[in-house]
């Protein structure tokens, strides 16, 4: 039984640190009144916590709701109720209600939310909230040994579980240290788009500064993580890997790596998780003359410390995530700035942009855990799975072009309102930025202060792509020249090019690349291609979460779901295993069923989740808690196993 089923989480006080009641009492105060009340419901059991007047009212958007739309009176109660709690708690009483039922977790959840939430929703807050004990790995009846490729969050992800389980395994990373996209990219402004619990390792609490943390927050998590688990013992940097073989006659991997030098080394392995991610590969534009520009030019995943562009007329291609973020972070410092914008992007409401987590809650959720855990429960159904029933195509649906269906059209206008009203004086721009497709169709962006840049008087939005150059003349698709000193690429990854950076061999010589048909990826559950056998990709295709959220989740799903198809291997005593073929084509065809069904193959539609011929590569169409479903065991029946010899 674990802490939690016993007595409820442990606090996180050192062993010779006493609690400050001051400061708890600060957090309190200052603290999400929905998850008090979970937190309440819990330590007393008391049905009052979950009736009127405590009940909280619905927020818009995606604010926290931190006031639950009660009274402050009714606040009061709450907050003077949950502080008695806590400290009685902390004194050594247990919880009144310690493991809720599923189906209860998922009712607190809604009644949090003032929204319903699916009953068999409760079965992935019960794993997140960890209230229940992971099996235990299986003993491996002979040595196996693993090659990780990458050393990102996916990386990270496979090395602990390999770590876990007592599988001897060494991680090439072509970077210096950990962190993959977060190692590489540190341009002005870049952060994530996903609240910090959620885009926190389930094995590794963090204590965030910011709710929306930014690159260098993030990147110190990642580093710290590798260093907790030990495994800079097991990483080799510097270190690309060009080659993956499978050797039929040795069931194994081999595996062909060069160093700075160019140094050619190969290494063998039972297994490879490929680790390398899909936002791995810079996407560069093809645009005549950019190469004999005067000025410089900059990748946002390439940027340089050393780069200053004050008072420098600077132009920035794209206007999706990476351009949304730099633009506001460095529009002070230059003196003129242009925008070439090809395409439209919905935008929503960010309050929380560079919100600072205050003192006092940091230190409620390091000694009473609980609330961390719902607060993280009520972010994760906010940002990740609250708008998946809303993204489903409507046939009967009359004006198809702008919305899906009533309720997308309600955030169209919902939306759009907020454009007009953060646009103020300038609704000329209105036509420029306000998008003509159905919100959600492409990732959901948020306005970490773009309208504001675009109001700036020194700030210009050319709604169109960068057709040439001409040494320091832009020349836009309408033959509209600027000049400019610098340009900034903001124009993303090569997200369907899945597993491009290095040739990956299967058995009978199979070619990846080749099985794929260049770029149209698929993998069941995003994991497994058959004719590869004992090679496992994380963060392969269709494992995004287009309609919000975080990718760790996923991540750690199909780690979870690799090893126990290496429990698998290890209790049939295989020597190889991998994916049916049937079984993998009907799960393509489903997932590809599932897709033509929602937002993102709109007629007409055009983002980073399609590949050449209109199929959708980089995102699931599945709800987190069914992903989660579906890799809990890996089922012997889907699977062949060969024996050695």
């Amino acid at each position: 039984m674990t802490a939690m089923q016993a007595t409820g989480p442990e606090h996180g006080l050192a062993p010779d640190e006493t609690l400050d009641l001051a400061l708890l009492r600060q957090g309190v105060e200052e603290a999400n009144i929905p998850a008090l009340l979970l937190c309440l419901v819990q330590l007393t059991d008391d049905p009052r916590w979950m009736q009127d007047p405590f009940v909280p009212r619905r927020g818009r958007g995606l604010d926290d709701n931190d006031s639950g739309g009660l009274s402050d009176e009714v606040q009061r109660t709450i907050r003077d109720a949950a502080y008695d709690a806590i400290l009685a708690w902390s004194n050594g009483a247990p919880l009144a209600l310690p493991r809720p039922s599923n189906a209860r977790l998922a009712e607190m959840l809604g009644l949090a939310m003032s929204e319903p939430v699916p009953e068999e929703y409760g079965d992935v807050v019960a794993f997140s909230m960890q209230f229940d004990t992971p099996p235990p790995p299986a003993v491996a009846k002979r040595p196996l040994k693993a090659i990780v490729i990458g050393g990102g969050i996916s990386g990270l992800c496979a090395a602990i579980e390999l770590s876990r389980a007592g599988i001897e395994y060494v991680l090439f990373e072509k970077n210096d240290d950990f962190g993959g996209t977060w190692w590489e990219n540190r341009y002005p402004g870049c952060g994530v788009d996903t609240p910090n619990l959620t885009y926190t390792f389930s094995c590794k609490p963090a204590d965030w500064s910011h709710y929306f943390p930014l690159q260098g927050e993030i990147e110190a998590y990642l580093l710290d993580t590798a260093r907790d688990f030990g495994l800079y013992d097991h990483a080799c940097f510097g270190t690309k890997v060009e080659r993956a073989e499978w050797i039929a006659a040795e069931n194994k991997w081999r595996v062909t790596t060069t160093d700075r030098g160019g140094h050619s080394e190969t290494h063998e392995a039972d297994i490879v998780m490929s680790a390398v991610g899909i936002l791995n590969i810079p996407k560069y534009p093809h645009i005549p003359g950019l190469g004999s520009f005067t000025g410089e030019v900059l990748h946002t995943s390439a940027w340089r410390d050393d780069v200053d562009l004050t008072g420098k007329r600077v132009a920035v291609i794209g206007n999706g995530a990476s351009g949304m973020q730099v633009a506001p972070a460095i529009a002070d410092q230059v003196a003129e700035m242009t925008i070439f914008a090809r395409s439209k992007q919905w935008i929503a409401p960010f309050p929380q942009f560079r919100k600072a987590v205050p003192e006092g809650v940091r230190y409620l959720m390091r000694v009473f855990p609980l609330y961390r855990h719902w607060v993280e429960q009520r972010l994760s159904w906010t940002f990740n799975d609250r708008v998946h029933g809303t993204l489903t195509r409507d046939p009967e649906w009359a004006d198809s072009n702008r919305s899906i269906n009533a309720v997308n059209d309600g955030h169209r206008q919902f939306f759009t309102r907020y454009y007009e009203e953060q646009l103020g004086d300038r609704q000329d721009l209105l036509p420029l930025v306000l998008p003509d497709y159905p919100p959600f169709l492409k990732r959901m962006l948020l306005d970490n202060g773009w309208f504001r840049t675009l109001r700036k008087p020194h700030v210009r939005l050319i709604p169109e792509h960068l057709a040439e150059v001409r040494g320091d003349t832009l020349v836009a698709a309408s033959g509209e020249e600027v000049q400019a000193d610098a340009i900034i690429l903001a124009t993303g990854f090569q997200t369907t090019n899945v597993l491009g950076s290095y040739d990956v061999i299967g058995r009978d010589g199979l070619v990846l690349r080749d099985v794929w048909d260049g770029d149209n990826a698929a993998a069941y559950l995003g994991t497994l291609v058959p004719g590869f056998p004992n090679f496992f990709i994380l963060l392969g295709p269709n494992v995004g979460a287009g309609h919000g959220g975080s990718m760790i989740r996923n991540i750690e799903n199909q780690a979870h779901y690799a090893m126990r198809i290496i429990d698998s291997l290890i209790t049939h005593d295989a020597a190889s295993v991998e994916v049916r073929e049937d079984v993998y084509r009907n799960y393509v065809a489903k997932l590809d069923a599932a897709h033509e069904k929602l937002v993102w193959t709109h007629p007409g539609a055009d983002n980073w989740y399609r590949n050449s011929r209109g199929r959708i590569i980089a995102i699931t169409p599945w709800r987190n808690d069914a992903f989660w479903r579906m890799t809990r065991q890996a089922d012997p029946e889907d699977l062949t196993f060969a024996t050695a010899g």
